[in-house]
């Protein structure tokens, strides 16, 4: 029986572009038929696994993703001594392996080398390709079958293992492709927002004459965000080859950073860091279930009884609220819990970090 991990959090962020679109305006999205922020599930997952926790909880089990494997492996070659023609052949050998090199028609000795699509390494496996390489440096010839042999039985990062990886090669997709554990909702913003336009001017110092030396304009607004997080535990374990201490520290560090990591747009410009406001986390094995109906209208200021009660109070009281009404429709959908509640000082994070990693046992 399936076990999963649910994660609901509100989060406020003041005057911000965290996540923007390709005009560079914030991100938006229709939910209730009114506009509202988002914030992409890329954006927060890249934030997340990039983070200073992720690095604190996990050193040594995150990955790399990149399409520039194959120039870094013909660097390395070269540099150890190894003739350019032959560096490229073995980098475009071992690169191939993790799918379809690109094309490209310009006289430099890197071409053919990046890939088509992005690849995220394990560290192990970036361990095992080191070593091939090394055997290529010292002068043995590795086959297509050294690679594989090598490389199968190597697990994914913890990220990875949470995020999933999707390998395009019809020939060592079967072998590579991971199913994510985690499934990331784009989170968006609980009220009704406009985007506002910033007018900016910068000076400059040795021009003593009127007029700015730079205007420009950039988009923001805030808003109060609901995010969901769901995770088969099960899963994780199965991708992280049955390492429950790891599949621990993964939870922990999934579960800090969705708390207290923002995303990176704009920081320099709003910085806009918050940590979020409320935080329940779910365990069972029933179907799990979002609550964003809970916020299909959007949220204000004022309470529906009449006079002021505060947005985030409104959002946590939908939360609560929609929750009690879904469990009394449907049945429990955890059989455990545990809440982290700033505005009304109910528990703490290190009491939901508990409860989401003592559950994984061994």
């Amino acid at each position: 029986m399936t076990t999963f991990l649910q994660l609901h959090f509100l989060t406020a962020y003041p005057p911000s572009n965290l996540n923007r679109d390709d005009l560079g305006r914030p991100k938006t999205a229709i939910v209730g038929g009114t506009t509202r922020l988002r914030v992409s599930s890329q954006s927060l997952k890249r934030a997340w696994r990039t983070s200073a926790v992720f690095s604190e909880h996990l050193e040594g089990n995150v990955g790399t993703r990149t399409k520039e494997i194959g120039i870094q492996l013909f660097d390395r070659l070269v540099k150890g001594g190894v003739a350019e023609k032959r560096s490229k052949e073995v980098a475009q050998q071992i690169a191939g392996h993790f799918g379809k090199l690109q094309k490209d028609e310009r006289d430099k000795p890197q071409n053919g080398l990046r890939s088509e699509q992005l690849f995220h390494f394990s560290p192990r496996e970036l361990k095992v390709i080191d070593g091939l390489l090394e055997r290529t440096i010292q002068g043995e010839v590795i086959s297509g079958e050294d690679i594989t042999a090598s490389l199968k039985s190597e697990g994914g990062a913890a990220d990875v293992a949470l995020f999933g990886r999707m390998l395009a090669s019809k020939d060592t997709k079967e072998d590579y492709t991971i199913e994510a554990a985690a499934q990331v909702a784009h989170a968006f913003s609980v009220q009704r927002v406009s985007i506002e336009d910033d007018f900016f001017t910068a000076v400059d110092d040795l021009n003593t004459g009127e007029g700015a030396g730079h205007m420009g304009v950039t988009e923001f607004s805030s808003g109060l965000f609901y995010g969901y997080v769901c995770v088969d535990e099960d899963l994780l374990i199965e991708n992280l080859k049955g390492d429950k201490p790891l599949a621990r520290a993964t939870l922990h560090a999934l579960v800090e950073s969705l708390a207290t990591v923002s995303p990176t747009g704009k920081q320099n410009s709003f910085a806009s860091r918050a940590y979020c406001s409320y935080l329940l986390a779910e365990r069972g094995s029933r179907q799990p279930r979002s609550l964003s109906v809970a916020f299909l209208a959007p949220v204000t200021d004022y309470s529906e009884s009449g006079g002021s009660s505060g947005m985030l109070d409104n959002a946590v009281a939908r939360l609560d609220d929609t929750r009690a009404k879904m469990d009394r429709a449907f049945g429990p959908c955890a059989s455990s819990s545990a809440v982290m509640n700033v505005l009304a000082e109910k528990g703490t994070l290190e009491e939901v970090l508990r409860f989401t990693s003592e559950a994984v046992n061994g």
